[in-house]
């Protein structure tokens, strides 16, 4: 991506180190912080910027485990940290410097559920905290004072699909089922109750399309594109993102309906862990989808 050039359209766009660089010293945008951890945060972070964690947006709902919340649970949250839907907002993540377990998800998952409650203007950091430090850009450790916001929050109904609707076009011709997840939880390990994926899902790991070095930061585009290609992605398909909870699904939605404008792509935020809390539903163990 062109370092002064956002990548995509819409509610959410990739951005580079020198596009937020510019536009921190306009003081034209908000800056979200969502390290693994606090402390990671009072170390180090970018100016201005607020920290909001990526387990406020779900909790525990009925048999799920890690629902969205409600728009009246994170309402109190988005208004404390000052953010409102038109206002440019950037978000990024990084390793962590307190225990250095962060894996680069964080943003995609905060900047799709900003997105997913109503805001309109959403930027993430290509690289993350990490690329920012490596090229010596300015970091803080004040912490701001955000003046409080009154967040219209609603949630955007046509991100997702839901169970039915899953189930009645997923093995249709047209349609591509993504498994974000690495390849051995798609081929049967790991800590559901019942092994593997969802019939006809195809597995493309989130973290292939990421820089080894560094999983806050895109691949070329051209390396992504041949990715794409090698899965069966393409423009003319409806993509279904899905993963293990929702969080590595954000990775590939953001990537496919906004960065890159695929103009039909819908996230399974209950993914793999709503499948199998029913146990009428089959699942797949193996490398193959089927």
């Amino acid at each position: 991506m062109a370092d002064l050039n956002p990548l995509g359209e819409g509610p959410v766009t990739l951005v580079s180190s020198a596009w937020v660089m510019a536009r921190l010293e306009e003081g034209s945008i908000q800056i979200v912080d969502c390290q693994p951890n606090v402390h990671d945060y009072i170390q180090e972070h970018l100016p201005r910027a607020v920290y909001v964690n990526e387990g406020l947006f779900r909790s525990h709902e009925g048999g799920h485990p890690a629902r969205w919340v409600a728009p009246e649970a994170i309402r109190p949250v988005l208004n404390a940290a000052g953010l409102e839907p038109e206002t440019p907002v950037v978000v990024y993540t990084g390793v962590g410097v307190s225990r250095g377990w962060g894996e680069g998800l964080g943003q995609t998952m905060v900047a799709y559920s900003l997105a997913r409650y109503g805001h309109r203007c959403v930027h993430v950091l290509d690289g993350g905290i990490d690329r920012w430090k490596a090229e010596g850009r300015p970091l803080s450790q004040a912490f701001p004072v955000p003046a409080a916001t009154s967040f219209p929050v609603s949630v955007r109904r046509d991100y997702g699909i839901g169970h039915e609707e899953l189930v009645r076009i997923k093995d249709l011709p047209g349609v591509v089922l993504l498994d974000a997840r690495p390849p051995a939880l798609y081929e049967g390990k790991g800590p559901w109750v019942r092994p593997g994926h969802i019939p006809g899902a195809v597995n493309l790991p989130w973290a292939r399309l990421m820089d080894p070095d560094n999983r806050s930061l895109l691949k070329p585009l051209a390396e992504i594109e041949f990715l794409l290609q090698e899965k069966g992605v393409s423009r003319d398909k409806t993509i279904v993102c899905s993963c293990g909870t929702g969080r590595e699904a954000t990775n590939e939605f953001l990537l496919l309906r906004f960065y890159l404008g695929f103009p039909d792509v819908r996230i399974h935020e209950g993914a793999f862990t709503e499948w199998v809390s029913d146990p009428a539903n089959p699942t797949v163990t193996g490398k193959n989808p089927r």
